[in-house]
């Protein structure tokens, strides 16, 4: 998960302190989320989700598929 995000936030050309402050956090806090010092909240992992355009799933490593999934209707 945590080369995940930074393989997207890398692929996109942003810093650490954009994407912190997209999240509105410190960069140093982002960089523990990188790192895996800290523990990504779900909040946090919704939000990069969104910035990346991909589903949760991809970042928590459950699939390869990096397109964000369609809600189906019932």
């Amino acid at each position: 998960m945590y080369q995940r995000i930074r393989d997207l936030r890398e692929d996109r050309d942003l810093l650490q302190k954009d994407v912190a402050a997209y999240l509105k956090c410190t960069q140093v806090c982002y960089s523990n989320y990188e790192t895996g010092k800290r523990d990504i909240p779900t909040e946090v992992l919704i939000q990069l989700a969104g910035l990346y355009h991909t589903s949760t799933d991809y970042i928590l490593g459950l699939t390869d598929d990096s397109a964000p999934s369609i809600p189906r209707k019932a």
